[in-house]
């Protein structure tokens, strides 16, 4: 929803003379009529097109809204600077609850943030500037009025723009969007015009359609929109620019700032459909003819007036003459019955609505070796009181505990939609290289009720085998050093065991594992003896080598004793004796 601007000028009730000239001349610098990446129309070289006229979206406002009305109410009266004109909106005294978004909406205010933090990262676009719209367009889709999906129950309308108060727009879209086939009306959270939406609207719930009724799709096209020149959101300029790009109007430029620093300042999320609405819009003082408020049901036509008989004055058979005639006077006319009031408007049932618990679907203790995804999978059921399944409800599951484990694709939120049968199966859970316990939540997005937890651990890195990847006999002189190096292959259930941590130890004996003091050795970086080597790991491919071996004087078998997380052992013989003497001649042999 958005105020036509050129109205409040003529009304003088908005600004003076002095501001009017300031805003033209801004929206002169930042009109719409600029290039437009998103559009593929770009404006003449040098041009900047009048924010009446020649708007690269196909209205006659230059604008996403086209000029519909929109919610004025200004945040509670601590709200911080900047403060608006007090024509700018109405002020209310409500308090933290303001800062309340529902849970859906919230949601794909921060999606869309993300994207455009990746797609075009030189906007740094606020997630609360899209709430701050959000708000003041409409209230938040009607407080968070939307299903699982994040499609609201029923359409945002806008009034037709027929001219009658608001811009003069006939039909772009053959009533596919608006449902009205004659003018064109903004539709949605975001309130986008069709024709403007026919090419800013995006997919943000990844379903493959760009539905402006969708939070998703909008607040992510509301993204784009605001970005498409190049706008620094960071900067004063860039962010005024943008949001007048939005609405040409320093009203609504106030309002609007008013909000982004309100929720800059902090917010929480509350269950979808328990957001509040807000009370009052821009078209009221209006002459123009308006819809309702989207929680309004039709208004109810008045019954038939009385109408006297042709001739009389009152409802006598006689006619013809203004004097009463003979008889006696007739009865007053019996005034008709009063309307029946409309029943107050009540809060469509959401399948979110029927929820009344989580049942967890018999995952038991979840277990991984870090670096391996989980093989069990992590899905809940959610069901009404009576334990019926409730489908096309958003569960979010969400990671907590001190290990880096993740969902596939690095996140430790996902929200997942439950299936026909009312169950939601999580991403597949991936450990990280941090052991330890963590736990999955899974909980009801939009209403409270209690969650459910599935516990969680990550293990070390395994081996269940280790091998020598050759079979040269290692051996040497007293005091000499062996030729080869020793190195083994780990693998765990016959797949390659990488980051396996190992100890190698110089035991006494095959049943006496402790640390021998006497026969080969390997040494440290300054050159000293050592026995036992601890801190290693297998490399990528599951390889361990070992550093060089010496020996001392003593001579005999030794045995060195190599171990690995999980319980894997190899025990490799080393042999030190002297070098054979040369032979000795054949006595029995005699000279020719």
């Amino acid at each position: 929803m958005a105020a036509h601007f050129g109205r409040r000028l003529r009304k003088g009730a908005a600004t003076t003379a002095v501001a009017a000239a300031a805003v033209a001349a801004l929206s002169a610098s930042q009109a719409p009529g600029v290039t437009n990446e998103d559009d593929g129309r770009p404006a003449a070289a040098g041009a900047s097109a009048p924010a009446t006229d020649g708007a690269v979206d196909g209205s006659a406002t230059g604008n996403a809204t086209g000029n519909s009305p929109y919610y004025t109410d200004l945040p509670p009266l601590k709200s911080p600077d900047p403060s608006p004109s007090p024509s700018a909106g109405t002020p209310v005294s409500r308090g933290a609850a303001e800062a309340g978004i529902p849970a859906t909406v919230l949601d794909a205010y921060k999606k869309a943030e993300a994207e455009l933090r990746s797609a075009k990262p030189g906007c740094n676009l606020p997630w609360q500037l899209l709430a701050a719209i959000g708000k003041v367009e409409s209230g938040h889709a009607r407080g968070g009025q939307v299903d699982a999906d994040g499609t609201t129950v029923g359409r945002i309308l806008g009034p037709q723009l027929d001219g009658n108060g608001f811009a003069l727009i006939p039909d772009t879209d053959g009533g596919a969007y608006d449902g009205n086939s004659t003018y064109d009306q903004a539709v949605g959270p975001m309130q986008f015009i069709p024709s403007t939406w026919a090419w800013a609207g995006r997919d943000g719930n990844g379903d493959g359609k760009k539905d402006p009724n969708n939070v998703y799709d909008a607040a992510l096209a509301a993204g784009h929109y605001l970005c498409r020149n190049d706008w620094d959101m960071s900067t004063e300029g860039g962010l005024h620019s943008a949001i007048l790009s939005y609405n040409n109007s320093q009203d609504y430029l106030n309002l609007v700032l008013n909000w982004l620093e309100f929720y800059r300042k902090g917010s929480h999320s509350v269950p979808d459909g328990t957001g509040g609405v807000p009370e009052h819009r821009s078209d009221e003082d209006s002459g123009g003819t308006h819809s309702p408020k989207p929680s309004d049901p039709p208004a109810k036509p008045d019954p038939k007036p009385h109408k006297p008989k042709p001739g009389g004055d009152g409802g006598s058979d006689h006619g013809g003459s203004d004097s009463p005639g003979p008889g006696p006077t007739p009865a007053p006319p019996t005034p008709p019955a009063p309307p029946t009031p409309p029943a107050p408007p009540t809060d469509p049932q959401t399948p979110t609505d029927l929820v009344d618990h989580l049942v967890g679907m018999g995952t038991g203790k979840l277990s991984a070796m870090a670096g391996d995804a989980f093989a069990e999978p992590v899905s809940v059921r959610a069901e009404t009181k009576v334990g019926k399944s409730v489908a096309k409800i958003r569960i979010r599951f969400t990671i907590t505990g001190d290990t880096d484990a993740t969902f596939a694709g690095g996140e430790t939120v996902a929200t997942v939609a439950t299936d026909a049968k009312g169950i939601a199966l999580a991403p597949a859970l991936q450990a990280g290289e941090k052991t330890g316990d963590f736990k999955v939540t899974a909980a009801v997005v939009g209403r409270t009720v209690k969650g459910v937890d599935f516990a969680a651990t990550v293990t070390a890195r395994a081996a269940d085998t280790l091998v020598r990847t050759g079979d040269t006999p290692l051996s040497c002189t007293p005091g000499g050093e062996f030729a080869d190096q020793v190195q083994v292959k780990a693998t765990y259930k016959g797949a390659v065991a990488d980051k396996v941590a190992a100890t190698a130890t110089l035991v006494k004996s095959a049943d006496d594992a402790t640390e021998n003091d006497k026969g080969p050795y390997f040494k440290d970086a300054d050159g000293k003896v050592v026995r036992t080597l601890t801190g290693l790991q297998t490399d990528d491919k599951g390889l361990l080598t070992l550093p060089k071996l010496y020996a001392d004087d003593t001579a005999g078998t030794f045995l060195l004793r190599i171990t690995t997380t999980g319980g894997a052992t190899l025990t490799v013989e080393l042999k030190v004796a002297a070098a054979d003497s040369p032979a000795s001649p054949d006595p029995s042999a005699s000279a020719s």
